[in-house]
């Protein structure tokens, strides 16, 4: 018959356990202190996808970071997702890697390191997974915020993927490149604007502008996801009868906004078009069964989305050794 046991009882056999053993041998393994690489490969019919981690942000958060609900309920969310109750959310970063075949497609560029101390992994990520940034022929950005753009410059603003093709989302270049919508923004969104002038001036005459519904490539579409910004963009993946939905930031971290789909975020720059368009796609996907991906969802940040009394639920895919 099993004993019961308390956490105080198990801490407290494991203190004894370890002096009983600490007085005949003494531990010398050091720790190692470091991560393994980020990233993780998965197949979706005929295409080949890789997760790929840029890191993490341990983003300041108050009252203002969920407008439209009180923060003792945005702290107890993050309580009953098994997070610390802080004045920080953990919120990574995972760029996509698409393998078609026929051409090497990354979705999105990660904060490029000049956003927290602790991200800029992608570059080193996407060479332990076997490749290099001269080898990527198309990058696709699903919107301007920096944590998505920024990848495509080192802070000295060389180009880091010097053979791809840069798509982006005509209606989310048409705003942000507006003079007039940059003296009407608020100081914070004024840098947004002022970064977006910085990572895309010298290559505007080269860039691919594509509009909603758009097949950027063969079983690449783009879905209209407005709200976070104006042209903010899902990118729809499908190959032989599979498929899947990259929500980029239709909703950030999972224990809150998908939980939660009628919180707004402060990062969404029309609340109500977000919560719509978010209530929209993740009606969407439970309803299909879709696998989805979520740029701020925990790493490797795929699952499938079901929907419950009072919002949805994100249930990760189980990691498969093979592919």
């Amino acid at each position: 018959m099993m004993t019961p046991f308390s956490r105080r009882t198990l801490l407290l056999g494991t203190a004894l356990a370890a002096g009983a053993f600490g007085r005949r041998a003494q531990a010398n393994s050091p720790a190692v202190k470091i991560q393994v690489p980020g990233l993780y490969r998965y197949r979706l019919g005929n295409f080949e996808l890789t997760a790929l981690n840029d890191g993490v942000w341990q983003l300041p958060i108050d009252a203002a970071f969920v407008p439209n609900a009180p923060f003792a309920k945005v702290q107890q969310a993050m309580v009953d997702a098994f997070m610390p109750a802080t004045d920080h959310l953990a919120l990574p970063f995972t760029a996509l890697l698409v393998n078609t075949g026929a051409r090497l497609i990354l979705i999105d560029t990660g904060t490029g390191g000049q956003i927290t101390p602790a991200a800029g992994l992608l570059e080193s990520n996407l060479r332990a997974a076997g490749t290099t940034p001269d080898a990527i022929d198309a990058v696709v950005i699903t919107h301007f915020h920096p944590d998505h753009i920024n990848g495509l410059k080192t802070k000295d603003d060389a180009l880091v993927f010097p053979n791809a093709e840069i798509f982006v989302p005509e209606p989310e270049w048409t705003f942000w490149t507006d003079d007039a919508n940059l003296r009407a923004a608020s100081e914070v969104v004024k840098g947004y604007f002022l970064n977006v002038r910085r990572i895309f001036g010298h290559l505007a005459k080269d860039l691919h502008r594509y509009r909603p519904g758009a097949e950027l490539v063969p079983g690449i579409v783009a879905i209209f996801a407005p709200g976070h910004t104006p042209g903010h963009h899902a990118i729809a993946l499908a190959s032989g009868n599979q498929s899947m939905l990259v929500l980029s930031d239709t909703s950030t971290h999972p224990a809150l906004f998908v939980r939660h789909p009628e919180w707004a975020a402060a990062f969404d720059l029309d609340a109500s078009a977000a919560i719509k368009t978010r209530k929209k796609l993740l009606d969407q996907v439970a309803a299909e069964r879709m696998l989805v991906a979520g740029y701020h969802f925990p790493f490797p940040a795929c699952g499938h989305i079901a929907k419950t009394a009072t919002g949805y639920e994100f249930y990760p895919a189980q990691w498969s050794p093979q592919l």
